[in-house]
């Protein structure tokens, strides 16, 4: 059967992949433990779960506008003003079945074929994927561990060009853990101001999940404001995974052309999840704040067992909930007749040997690292890690 080639575009996510194999060891009986997968592993908060059992009582059960209900935009820009102390106006907001598909509605919304998007590495996988589908150019920006993969002005510089149409970031990051302080922001600012085509897609999906102060979001820089979209949504910071709402904050033409866009591939997002996003947006943080100290707790231990494992080097985390080590020490070695030639051969290795799943960097535009999850219990993570340190221990 002739499928369309526009599906050798791009390919499968890596996470999806890893969880998928651990799934499959899982049904034949073997224990895995999945550290692979990006979803908090708490339930969500009792006062959002209220609100969306009213409104399936309430029968929200009809089609919702493709943009999102009036009150929850403004629910939106509520939070928007609360958290990060930006003004938006319900126009600047557009809400989507989930993160991912506010992602994929801006870059088709912005990229022509040929026009030039520019990542620093490591990033989330579905970034390059999204732009490749769109037939844009993507151009990698390597960031060092030395400055804990956060890219600077003077290599943004160094690759920025009259091509260049967009530039798409997260912070904290996916999958490092990285976090910009407004100090790095602002230099990165300065550069983007002497290139008005260029817009600005800042990611800030983890924005509850920080262990060193304050989000700052590039967006607080006033003259750049309207070239900036903002990506957030309910799955990490409210446990919402499963419920699939996502939201952007920008400039009216581009939710306009990014509601075009949804309103012909799936129209407006889930009615229920949308009247629970309301009180999860407007509503009591506290539950929010305790996951982020229990990831706090975890962050700390994962650190203590990865660093006591030889050949290990690692930036720590300042936000979300994974590690994200350089492995190249164990590149070469064997276990009997298997040897590890690089980061995919590795998660294999750790998933089949210590039945722990894994994800490998190179996903993520690194491959000298794998992508180690700290969301999972504390019990798990640390017989994961041991399962890990005996399996490393083996290579010779």
């Amino acid at each position: 059967m002739k499928l369309s080639s526009r599906l050798d575009l791009f390919a499968e996510p890596e996470t999806l992949k890893m969880a998928k194999l651990g799934r499959e060891l899982r049904a034949k009986g073997i224990d895995v433990i999945d550290l692979s997968l990006g979803e908090p592993d708490f339930d969500t908060p009792t006062h959002i779960k209220d609100a969306l059992k009213k409104a399936v009582d309430d029968n929200y059960s009809h089609y919702t506008p493709v943009a999102g209900y009036p009150d929850l935009r403004e629910a939106a820009c509520s939070k928007l003003k609360r958290d990060n102390n930006l003004e938006y106006k319900p126009e600047n907001i557009l809400v989507s079945t989930g993160a991912k598909q506010s992602l994929a509605n801006v870059v088709m919304a912005i990229v022509d074929k040929g026009d030039e998007v520019i990542i620093p590495t490591p990033y989330w996988v579905t970034y390059s994927e999204i732009v490749k589908l769109a037939e844009g150019k993507v151009t990698l920006v390597r960031t060092s561990i030395e400055n804990k993969y956060k890219i600077t002005a003077a290599e943004l510089e160094q690759v920025i060009n009259a091509n260049t149409r967009l530039f798409m970031f997260s912070s904290p990051c996916n999958p490092s853990g990285a976090v910009y302080s407004k100090e790095e922001l602002s230099a990165l600012a300065e550069v983007f101001r002497k290139h008005p085509q260029v817009y600005i897609l800042s990611d800030e999906i983890y924005e509850y999940i920080n262990f060193v102060g304050k989000h700052e979001s590039i967006a607080q820089f006033e003259d750049l404001k309207d070239r900036i979209i903002i990506i957030n949504g309910l799955s990490k910071g409210y446990a919402m995974t499963g419920y699939r709402l996502g939201y952007i904050a920008a400039h009216p033409d581009v939710v306009k052309a990014c509601e075009k866009l949804q309103g012909q591939y799936t129209s407006g997002t889930n009615a229920v999840t949308q009247r629970g996003a309301i009180v999860a947006l407007t509503g009591d943080m506290a539950p929010s704040v305790e996951m982020n100290k229990e990831f706090g707790r975890r962050r700390e231990r994962m650190l203590q067992l990865i660093k006591a494992i030889p050949g290990i080097h690692i930036a720590e985390p300042d936000g979300a909930f994974y590690v994200f080590p350089v492995v190249t020490a164990y590149f070469g070695k064997k276990n009997g007749e298997e040897k590890i030639k690089d980061a995919d051969d590795l998660c294999m290795y750790l998933l089949n040997t210590a039945h722990v799943s894994t994800v490998t960097g190179r996903a993520f535009g690194e491959p000298t690292c794998i992508r180690i999850s700290f969301a999972n219990s504390m019990e798990k993570i640390e017989a994961a890690m041991d399962r890990i340190s005996k399996a490393l221990a083996a290579l010779q």
